[in-house]
């Protein structure tokens, strides 16, 4: 881009650049598939249990590291059908912006990108372990932040 001079012109720095993401740990288990999938026929659903975390450590001059952790746990009574954990995370740079906004730009919109794919990945496991693909419902990270907030003011 160029000014009225014909000189080029200097773009202010994204509020926030995706380097890269990556899965940094991931594990699906089915402990017991005789039984869940050989037992007696059962009409009852199994319960899941998801738990999202966001993490984000600095990695350098405004640059971090912003895991998300999903932990989703199904069982039926005291039956264990699976259990998935998936840390997946992004490298990120903050452009520049004020204080106030780093937190929110750190901890709402980096987890709103990475967890499409973190979504996929878990999709996929709970497949390919033999059951229906577990898709998570959309996740409200200002919430989340919201609520994160909130615990460490008490």
């Amino acid at each position: 881009m160029t000014n009225a001079n014909g000189q080029p012109q200097d773009l202010p720095a994204p509020p926030l650049m995706i380097h890269g993401q990556y899965v940094k740990d991931f594990s699906f288990e089915n402990p017991n598939p005789l039984a869940v999938f050989g037992g007696e026929p059962n009409d009852k659903q199994p319960q899941i249990a998801i738990d999202i975390q966001v993490n984000a450590e600095p990695v350098g001059e405004k640059t971090f590291e912003v895991v998300l952790n999903i932990t989703a746990n199904a069982k039926r009574d005291d039956q264990q059908f699976f259990l998935t954990e998936i840390s997946y995370a992004g490298l990120v740079s903050i452009g520049d912006v004020p204080d106030e906004h780093v937190g929110p730009l750190l901890m709402i919109h980096c987890p709103a990108l990475l967890f499409p794919f973190a979504r996929h990945l878990i999709a996929d496991a709970t497949r390919n372990g033999g059951f229906p693909p577990l898709m998570l419902d959309p996740v409200d990270f200002a919430r989340l932040y919201e609520d994160q907030q909130k615990r460490t003011v008490n």
